[in-house]
């Protein structure tokens, strides 16, 4: 029997590697660190290969649906676990390490996070699978399998379409946040006000994305350590985190969800492009052909996002901007390219069973390891005082 899920597996695996290694490791060393802005590093391609195995996956999985109802409400059932994972671990009911406290003030608490847009792109890809593709069998021409999922690839123009309608042709108007006072015995919040007045600005104070958020989700239920904050403007140490300089300006303290409503849009965008390469694995059986049009479509979809980033649409993960979505799904169709070429051409499986393992058991990781799960549930034995943990003991943390 061939097997196809090889590569879906190693791949994950990849994904969930690199985010350990990003969040554990990126506080040392920033240039594996989140980009503050423009640009890309390494950290910032791992959620969108994540995102983009998801859609492979989906492809695999809903190959053959013996009830598009009982598919549905799975599907539903799964992206809302997903979501009450997500708020347990990022809403801010856990308060992080050195913190054995736990509760979140519900008018404060963060909606949105890695799991929740995991949800909901799992769920919009997982619903065009099961209700937006053809019954025909595509042959081995290539306008055929378009013809079959022609629905789902106009749904993926049109969301595009609006994603840049709103992010290019919103009205930013001038917005004001509050921080806690840190004048002692003062419990009056300071109030801070963000010149803005312009349309399609991309800046960090200044863009739909975070606009919208401060709308639809409400500025205090958004994230509180914004990526901008290690910008030259926002930090004395920049790339890294550091001391604001004494001219940062007012939005440097401002909260910008990473994972907000408008940049999930280009996620989902991300997911279905997955989904294509899932079709592929589906539809095609040799090996060559396969390989093939994986290379063309992500060479092209690499191509197309440096010519736009070079045009004046910045690389740019907070954003999730169009160049931003073809370049990572280029390179991560081209990495998954690699990895089918290795695991299922070349047989080179030996060497990868524990990779294949942690790709098996991807989000369990994420949420142990990724969300410092496993830090605060070995923090919670201590000897006399909660300072005195095992933490502690093995010099982890302070």
């Amino acid at each position: 029997m061939e097997t196809i899920h090889g590569p879906d597996i190693m791949s994950h695996s990849f994904d969930s590697l690199l985010m350990i290694i990003v969040d554990d490791a990126g506080g040392v060393l920033p240039a594996i660190n989140h980009s503050p802005w423009d640009g890309v590093t390494l950290a910032d391609f791992v959620f969108p290969f994540f995102l983009f195995m998801v859609g492979v996956s989906i492809g695999l999985a809903y190959k053959k649906l013996p009830s598009k109802l009982s598919a549905t409400r799975k599907a539903i059932f799964r992206a809302l676990k997903l979501v009450a994972i997500g708020l347990f671990v990022q809403g801010g009911f856990l308060h992080g390490v050195n913190d054995l406290s736990y509760g979140v003030d519900i008018n404060k608490i963060r909606w949105m996070g890695v799991l929740q847009r995991i949800a909901i792109t799992y769920l919009v890809t997982a619903l065009c699978e099961i209700w937006l593709k053809g019954e025909e069998d595509p042959t081995t021409e290539l306008v055929s399998l378009f013809s079959k999922y022609k629905i789902q690839w106009v749904l993926t123009f049109i969301i595009t379409t609006i994603y840049l309608a709103l992010l290019y042709g919103l009205y930013i108007p001038d917005w004001e946040f509050q921080v806690p006072s840190t004048v002692a015995n003062s419990s009056a919040p300071i109030t801070f006000s963000v010149k803005c007045s312009i349309r399609g600005d991309t800046s960090p104070a200044c863009n739909a994305v975070g606009m919208i958020d401060r709308k639809v989700l409400g500025i205090n239920h958004m994230y509180r350590r914004p990526i901008y904050i290690r910008t030259e403007q926002c930090s004395t140490k920049s790339p890294d985190y550091g001391p604001l300089p004494l001219d940062a300006p007012s939005w440097c303290q401002a909260p910008f969800d990473p994972e907000g409503l408008l940049s999930s849009m280009m996620a989902i965008v991300t997911t279905l492009i997955g989904l294509h390469f899932g079709h592929i694995i589906v539809h095609y059986k040799d090996h060559n052909v396969r390989v093939a049009r994986w290379s063309i479509t992500a060479s092209g979809l690499l191509i197309k996002g440096l010519i736009l980033n070079f045009s004046g649409i910045a690389l740019n993960k907070a954003l999730y901007s169009l160049s931003y979505t073809c370049v990572t799904a280029g390179v991560g169709g081209i990495l998954f390219a690699a990895v089918y070429l290795l695991v299922d051409v070349y047989e080179y499986r030996r060497p990868t069973i524990v990779l294949e393992w942690v790709g098996a058991h991807a989000l369990k990781i994420y949420v142990i390891v990724a969300c410092n799960i496993w830090l605060l549930i070995l923090q919670g034995f201590y000897s006399e005082e909660p300072g005195n943990n095992i933490m502690r003991l093995i010099g982890a943390t302070k």
